[in-house]
């Protein structure tokens, strides 16, 4: 899609339909040019509500505020509801800021515009996809806000690169296993870092059997795909911050010996979106080229079932050291993170350590599907991550750790269990299993961040469609736009 921004008026503008959003329900305002149609229509302007005008070459959307997380889910729905209407190749639309020279919400217009164009039609006979070829963004604006052409650019550049981002993550997550497994995401690992610059390498079986990543091996162990670890990093000349990303990559969770039932294996390819969201992060920071220091490590691994399987009641040894009595296979991603996290802090010395994963059906008990949950050590890194997730209309909530549910995951006989005895807190229990596995030197500057609810949805909601979401990128993303800012201050 092209964004063309303009200071031309609208309706100097040519298109084949104009998007209006209503906001705050206020059809009275004097961008509204129907007011009697959309009554007649019963149209009211709450969020997300669509009414197409056909003959007006009009189509309207609310929008509950002006704020960008509004925006950008009521610019999404009115392009998906385009998706396979080929008469509409160009749209214009004006800007809506909510302050003088804020970008925020012209950020949001283009973030919303490629991901409500998002479908995924790679296994359909029939591909619908939106006929959208160019957006016109005119800066005659909703309220008479001042914001200059440069300005409005540089955010629509940024939401360009966010969203695409985003989309590419979508993919990789809604591919099927048989397509997608730990050599897949490897290839893509490899052309992502000669199109763009990155250094990439990759660890295979052996290498990860010298560095003692027992605990991820035996998760790999009966899956005719070998397991790997890739390391992915952005390196701009006098970066003084450095930060580390490390994702969970199951590209197929059966659940292996405890095996999980039938209804809830389908789905189960989206056990690899924290990895999928790294490498999507990756790719939005380099096409940025902020000017911090950002590695990405992803733990790839299928984890299944046979006679080589892993099983309840073995006891593994970690990277660094500590033995875990397996009581559930199901719970083998934090196995895997386990050993990448240890790799990763060996690695490199980061001053933020950043794990993204769908770590736990327990976080959606709790939060539900759309929300993610923050956890770690430090109060303040946690509302570092929850500031930038409500900026990028992510939903995130801190979950706090306690001495409490510590406890529950000590074994009589190894240092740990990789299950809590206890059924509840499980989000929580498995964030404490992962701070065994970070070092007193990041125990300060970690996060994890379960996106187990929000990764993967089977229905529409908000700037996201049915199946991938992409969680957790544009979060991050402007996490460390943050963080380079903060670095150019200094």
């Amino acid at each position: 899609m092209n964004f063309n921004i303009t200071s031309s008026k609208l309706k100097d503008i040519k298109s084949d339909l104009e998007i209006i959003i209503v906001i705050d329900k206020n059809l009275q305002h004097k961008t509204v040019k129907d007011k009697k149609l959309l009554k007649k229509a019963g149209f009211t302007g709450s969020q997300d509500e669509l009414c197409h005008l056909i003959g007006k070459k009009r189509l309207y959307v609310g929008a509950e505020n002006l704020k960008s997380a509004a925006i950008r889910a009521a610019v999404a729905t009115a392009m998906r509801s385009l998706t396979g209407k080929k008469a509409y190749k160009t749209v214009k639309i004006a800007a809506y800021v909510s302050h003088p020279r804020c970008s925020a919400s012209i950020r949001a217009i283009a973030e919303g515009a490629i991901l409500g164009s998002y479908t995924y039609t790679e296994y359909k006979s029939k591909k619908l996809k939106s006929p959208v070829k160019t957006l016109e963004l005119s800066l005659e604006g909703y309220e008479a806000h001042e914001i200059t052409m440069e300005v409005a650019a540089r955010a629509v550049h940024n939401g360009e690169i966010a969203a695409e981002a985003t989309n590419y993550t979508r993919n990789i997550v809604n591919t099927p296993p048989d397509d997608f497994y730990p050599e897949s995401m490897a290839k893509k690992a490899k052309k992502l870092a000669k199109e763009l610059g990155l250094g990439c390498d990759i660890l295979n079986p052996k290498a990860l059997k010298k560095e003692k990543m027992h605990t991820l091996l035996a998760v790999a162990r009966a899956s005719r795909h070998d397991p790997c670890v890739i390391h992915l990093s952005h390196k701009p000349k006098h970066a003084k911050k450095v930060i580390t990303l490390v994702g969970k990559g199951l590209t197929y969770d059966s659940g292996g010996l405890s095996l999980k039932p039938g209804d809830y294996m389908v789905t189960m390819k989206a056990d690899k979106s924290g990895a999928s969201a790294v490498i999507g992060i990756m790719k939005a920071i380099a096409e940025m080229n902020l000017p911090i220091e950002v590695h990405g490590f992803l733990g790839m691994v299928e984890n299944m079932i046979g006679g080589d399987a892993y099983k309840p009641d073995d006891v593994l040894t970690a990277k660094n050291g500590k033995t875990i009595e397996v009581r559930n296979t199901d719970a083998e991603g934090r196995l895997v993170l386990a050993d990448v996290l240890c790799y990763a802090q060996q690695e490199v010395k980061a001053d933020y350590i950043f794990d993204l994963a769908t770590l736990t059906g327990a976080c959606v008990v709790g939060v539900g599907h759309y929300t993610s949950g923050i956890m770690g050590f430090s109060d303040e890194v946690k509302a570092l991550v929850g500031r930038q997730a409500k900026i990028s209309g992510e939903l995130a909530t801190a979950l706090d750790f306690n001495p409490y549910l510590a406890k529950t995951i000590k074994s009589d006989i190894a240092d740990l269990c990789n299950i809590s005895n206890t059924r509840y807190g499980g989000a929580v229990t498995a964030g404490l299993f992962l701070s065994e596995f970070i070092d007193k030197d990041h125990k300060e500057k970690w996060a994890h961040i379960d996106i187990a609810g929000p990764a993967f949805v089977e229905h529409v909601w908000g700037e996201n469609p049915s199946g991938a979401s992409g969680a957790g990128v544009r979060m991050v993303l402007r996490l460390l736009e943050s963080l380079a800012r903060e670095q150019a201050a200094h």
